[in-house]
Parts: structure tokens; C-alpha cells; sequence
């Protein structure tokens, strides 16, 4: 065997833009390439961005994705020296399938159909897809790579089937979605899997924001003793680099830090913003800021994902507001730059109140009557998203909610 360089595409994909996608693979290709890769490895249904849901009930998605992977494997074939593993959805004769097919010098020299379809959580696979049932190996020069996809790492199966099949290395293809902790707990089960086969790992996930979910990347490979050999940052696209020596060893690379619980926090709510935001084309955004840690977090977070030309804080002050709600709401606003604007809502409040004052009549001041400004609050920022088309970010916090 001789030695490899196997390239790692950590990308953002915007769901059902197959053109934005493949570009975003031929990049990719491009700096591999330039890099003396061997082989380059995207996630799970790269081609599509995950998770596609029901747009696999439609043909015409179907058939535009394949058509997409053929447009792609045709400027693909421009880097002859170069190998890459595609992830997309695929008609096969048992049914839909979520796929990743090897292409080289413009050719499917091999592919997989995931076997093992989650159906739990935020993951619904069942409804879509019909499960493969056999391994996929190919050679790179003299190197056997055996392909699983995601969910597959978690099971016994497909890993020891791959190993059977006369795989010398695993390569994974996910989209991972992120959650506190979830770094530790990819690494206990894969190790669990080089414990069982003996293999090298080499995992390769998505990053950015699709909905609820964010992806956090993190790709990572460990040797054959379960060592971290490599790591790619969180929450950023990339390209990362594993080397294979002659041996069939994985040789220490590159490993980013592992970041506290708060960064990893904090940085997936900065891209779950930037991502929902900027891919459902609003202009910008908008917060009721009130002076309070939980406001002055969400318009922080804000900030750091759109920048602050983006950010619109809105003041809504009433009898009850405080001097120090006002100054604190006022200086924020002014030290990260953003549009701030004061609207009181005594007016509006008063309005209520007295529409309610006789239904109200021989009852003490409680929560209703702060409750009321709180609507009004809502109300006015919904009217200011209307007009804007700014979308509202709410400050509530977890017990709030």
C-alpha cells in the first residue's frame, strides 16, 4: 500500500439548492486536489443538504438530484487523480435510498445505501428510505475503504460487515445534528466500533444551521487503537487532511481544542441565528430589549451572527420600567453598534386597561396586568417585522418558556 491523503469536506449545504450544493463539493474538490488528496469524503446527502424530508416524496426532486450528481461528476472528472464520495438520495431498484456514491474520472466506481434508518428524535428516515443491506469497499491505491453512513456506526452490522469485506480503513459520512456533549459521546461509540473491527475511523460531518437543528462539523478520524489522530473546528466549514502511511496507519494530524460546554453553547445558538436567518433571506432581525441579561445575551448572539447593521433593538418602556432598564437597554445597544430605538407603550397599556376595567372591577394588581404589557410589546414588534420584514428573535429564557 502506498500512502494516502484523504480530504475532509466540512460543508455547509442549503437545503434543495443541488446547483449551491455541488459547487460547494466542486470547491472542495478544488482545494483537495491542490492538496495532493487522494480521496475526498462529503456528508451524508451532501448533494441535497439534510434533512430533505418530504421534498423526497416529489419526482422532480429526485430526478433533479440526479441529474445535479451528473453535472457534478462531469466537472468532477477534471481532477483524474481525485476520488470523491458524494451523499445524495438515490431511485434504486428496492426503492429510494439515502446514498453515497464513489465517483472517479467522472464514473460510480462504487456505492452504499445507509442501512441502519433512524426514526427516533428529530430523525424520520422510515417514512423516506428503504434500508441497503450490503458493504461498499473500493480501492485507493492499494488501500481498502469501506463507507458507512452515520446512523451505521451505531450498530454492530454494517462496521463488522465492511471489516468482512476486506475494508483496511472506515470512512463515515454524517449529518450529525448537535446537542451539549455530543463530541464525547461520537467518540465512546466509535471507539466501541475500532474495539469490535480493529479499523481506523474516519468521520466526516456537516456544519450550519437547518431549522431547529444545527450541525456542528467537528469531523474527526482516530487510529486503529482509538486515538485521536485528527479534529476539525466546530461550527465552521473547512477542509481537513488525514494521512495514511504505507502501513495502513493513520499518522497524527491536526486537532483542534475541544471548546468549553458554554463556547459550544453559544457558538451553536451564533450559527442556528446566522444559518435561519441569512438561508431564509430575511433582511435582518429584531429584539424587544428591556435592559435584562436575557435580552442583552439574544442581542449579543445577534451581533456575532449577522453583524450589527442586521440588528434592530426596540425599547419598550412603561410605568414600570426602571431608570436603570432604560440606561442599561440605551448603553448595550450603543456599544454593539446597533439601530436603537425607544417606543413607550403607556398609551396602548392604558387603552386596555381601561377596556378591562370593568370586568377587572374589585381585583388586585397582579401578573395580568404586567402580562398585558407584554403583549403589547409582542404586538408591536410583529407590526414592525410586518412592515420590515425583519423576523422577531424572542428573549425569553428557558423557565420563561
Amino acid at each position: 500500500m502506498s500512502a494516502q491523503t484523504i480530504a475532509l469536506a466540512q460543508i455547509n449545504p442549503l437545503l434543495g439548492d443541488l446547483a449551491g450544493n455541488a459547487q460547494l463539493i466542486l470547491k472542495a474538490a478544488q482545494e483537495a486536489s491542490a492538496k495532493g488528496a487522494k480521496l475526498l469524503v462529503t456528508p451524508e446527502l451532501s448533494l441535497t443538504g439534510y434533512p430533505p424530508e418530504d421534498l423526497l416524496l416529489r419526482p422532480a426532486f429526485i430526478e433533479a438530484a440526479e441529474q445535479a450528481l451528473l453535472l457534478l461528476m462531469q466537472k468532477l472528472a477534471q481532477h483524474n487523480d481525485l476520488t470523491v464520495i458524494v451523499g445524495h438520495p438515490k431511485q434504486t431498484p428496492a426503492g429510494l435510498q439515502n446514498f453515497a456514491s464513489v465517483v472517479q474520472n467522472g464514473k460510480v466506481i462504487a456505492g452504499y445505501a445507509k442501512q441502519e434508518l433512524p426514526n427516533h428524535e428529530v430523525f424520520d428516515e422510515v417514512r423516506y428510505f428503504i434500508p441497503g443491506n450490503a458493504p461498499c469497499v473500493f480501492d485507493i491505491d492499494g488501500c481498502a475503504i469501506g463507507v458507512i453512513i452515520c446512523e451505521d456506526a451505531w450498530h454492530a452490522g454494517p462496521a463488522s460487515q465492511a471489516k468482512v469485506a476486506g475494508a483496511q480503513v472506515l470512512i463515515s459520512l454524517n449529518a450529525s445534528p448537535y446537542h451539549v456533549h455530543k463530541e464525547n459521546l461520537r467518540l465512546e461509540v466509535l471507539r466501541k466500533v475500532i474495539g469490535a473491527t480493529g479499523l481506523p475511523f474516519i468521520y466526516v460531518n456537516a456544519v450550519g444551521g437547518q431549522d431547529e437543528l444545527v450541525f456542528d462539523g467537528g469531523s474527526f478520524a482516530l487510529n486503529g487503537q482509538g486515538e485521536l489522530v485528527m479534529a476539525m473546528p466546530q461550527f465552521e466549514a473547512g477542509l481537513g487532511i488525514v494521512n495514511i502511511d504505507s502501513s495502513g496507519q493513520l499518522e497524527k494530524g491536526l486537532i483542534t481544542p475541544p471548546q468549553s460546554v458554554e463556547a459550544q453553547a453559544y457558538q451553536a445558538l451564533v450559527l442556528g441565528v446566522r444559518d435561519y436567518v441569512n438561508k431564509n433571506r430575511f433582511p435582518g432581525v429584531i429584539i424587544g430589549l428591556s435592559g435584562g441579561v436575557d435580552s442583552a445575551l439574544v442581542l449579543a448572539i445577534a451581533v456575532d451572527a449577522l453583524g450589527a447593521e442586521k440588528v434592530r433593538a426596540v425599547m419598550m418602556a412603561s410605568r414600570y420600567t426602571a431608570d436603570i432598564s432604560w440606561i442599561d437597554a440605551s448603553e448595550l445597544a450603543k456599544n454593539l453598534g446597533v439601530q436603537y430605538d425607544e417606543i413607550p407603550i403607556s398609551g396602548p397599556v392604558d387603552a386596555l386597561e381601561a377596556s378591562l376595567a370593568e370586568q377587572f372591577k374589585g381585583m388586585k394588581i397582579d401578573a395580568t396586568e404586567e402580562n398585558i404589557q407584554a403583549r403589547v410589546r409582542g404586538t408591536l414588534l410583529m407590526a414592525l417585522s410586518n412592515k420590515t420584514g425583519r423576523l422577531v428573535l424572542t428573549t425569553g429564557n428557558k423557565s420563561e418558556m
